[in-house]
């Protein structure tokens, strides 16, 4: 089994390759994945690193808190996302 994990307050210039070695230094990292904005592509400062069960927990507790390229992450065990009623459209701007 894993467990996703969420990490935030990353760098802009953070990449998924660099987001996984610094997870690896505390167990299997199956997957990265930083979140960009649609619409520029640029990153949005958050991400989630999906690893195994019994290496979530060590990472969460080393980590958090811990100094990456200038920033102090936030991680922890990520959230189901919360059902949000659909968008309605933009209304146009004047």
């Amino acid at each position: 089994m894993s467990k996703s994990l969420y990490v935030g307050n990353l760098p802009w210039s953070a990449t998924e390759e660099g987001v996984r070695g610094l997870f690896a230094e505390h167990g299997n990292v199956l997957s990265v994945k930083l979140v960009s904005d649609r619409e520029t592509g640029r990153a949005r400062g958050f991400g989630f690193v999906e690893m195994d069960d019994a290496d979530a927990p060590g990472a969460v507790q080393a980590l958090n808190g811990a100094l990456y390229e200038g920033r102090n992450l936030r991680v922890n065990e990520a959230q189901p996302k919360e059902s949000r009623p659909p968008r309605s459209p933009r209304s146009p701007r004047y």
